[in-house]
Formats: structure tokens, sequence, C-alpha cells
């Protein structure tokens, strides 16, 4: 079933389009099912399991981190993460930052866009990202990658389709302020229930979990 949702997905993905399977709760096995069938980018959300799975997978495995990371907890998830997606404040951002100064490694990270319609996202809003960027130096050792957001968990596609399509324009405005931050190419937004949705309005990489490995 696995490998049949993976491959179903698959072609369906535009040329361009990343496709980070979201592992959280299953097993090695699924997740070995999936790395048979080439996929190698996968996302954890826990940090425990994060860095439980990370040291007995494949080590070409491409870990992401996606959850709202503790900073009493980064040190379970930098050493094996080749993102962090959810960079969801400015507090965790500088701790990133100082774990990334003492162990002399440069984390790529994304800035996570609040524009959900729940109080209890997590994230920046647009005038604290750009805010965020216009600092950009000051914190040398982590790579700005890109923007990443969740929409509302509802039924209406118009209310998703605004809300990706509003991250869009903030990810536009950003690469036009801010040349100099040349590896900015990235928007995280997409997910199972509205992955579509989201490579219309120029998503470059979707965290697919439960339409490969089904429900938890």
């Amino acid at each position: 079933m696995i490998a049949q949702n993976l491959e179903n997905i698959l072609s369906e993905l535009p040329q361009g389009v990343k496709l980070v399977a979201v592992s959280k709760t299953h097993s090695l096995g699924a997740l070995m099912e999936a790395y048979a069938m080439g996929q190698k980018s996968f996302a954890e959300s826990r940090a425990q399991e994060f860095a439980a799975k990370a040291v007995q997978m494949p080590q070409d495995v491409e870990w992401h981190f996606i959850g709202h990371l503790q900073t009493n907890k980064i040190k379970l998830v930098l050493p094996y993460a080749h993102i962090v997606e959810s960079i969801d404040s400015e507090r965790l951002l500088e701790a990133v930052n100082s774990w990334g100064e003492r162990n002399d490694k440069i984390i790529n990270i994304l800035l996570e866009l609040r524009i959900g319609m729940e109080e209890s996202k997590y994230g920046f809003s647009e005038e604290e990202i750009l805010a965020v960027l216009e600092r950009a130096e000051e914190f040398q050792y982590c790579r700005f990658c890109g923007l990443m957001g969740i929409a509302s968990n509802v039924e209406d596609k118009d209310i998703i389709g605004k809300e990706f399509a509003g991250i869009k324009a903030l990810f536009d405005e950003c690469c036009r302020n801010f040349p100099n931050l040349s590896d900015f190419t990235q928007l995280s937004i997409g997910m199972s229930g509205d992955w579509r949705i989201a490579v219309k309005h120029g998503s470059t990489q979707v965290r697919i979990g439960t339409a490969i490995f089904g429900s938890r």
C-alpha cells in the first residue's frame, strides 16, 4: 500500500516539487518500505522520536524537523537535521544559532509563518519575518532557506487557497527584498489534504504523511 501510495503521489507532483514523507508515529518498517521505493526525505515532529529514528535509518536519509521545537530539546534534533522547517520564534532562532556556533555547524532553517486561523498555531507574523530577515547576518550559524506554513484545518478550499496565496506573496516579497539570501528558495506548504492546492500556489515542497502511510 505504501509503495502504491508513493507512486500515485509522485506521478502527480510537478517536476521540482519535493516530496517529504511525514513519518511521525509510524514504524521503522513502514519507513523502510518507503525508503525501498526511493523515498529519501522524511519528516518528524517530536524530538525524541526524531532522534531515535535518525540513528536507526540509513545514513543517506534527509531528515526534516517540522514540529514545535522546544529550546531544551534542540540537542536531540540538530545533530541529525538536514533542515528545521519550524523555526517559529526569535527565541528558538537564537537558541539554534547558539547551538550551531558551539558545535561549528550551519543549520538549514525555514521560518514558520502563522497563516492558519487556529489560535493554537505557532509561528511568526509577516512583519516579524521581514524584521528577522533584515537582521539575518546576526544569525551566522543559521542558513535561511525559505518559509513554511500550515493552512487552516477547514474544508473550504477557497480559504486554504487564500492562505497559501498569502504566504506565497510574502515569500516573493522576501526574495525581492533580500536578494543577498541566495539560499532563500524553499516554500514548504501543503499536506495530505491540501497539497494539490499548495502546488497551484507555488509550493516547492509538500509534507505528506497520511496519504502515504495511512491513518495513525
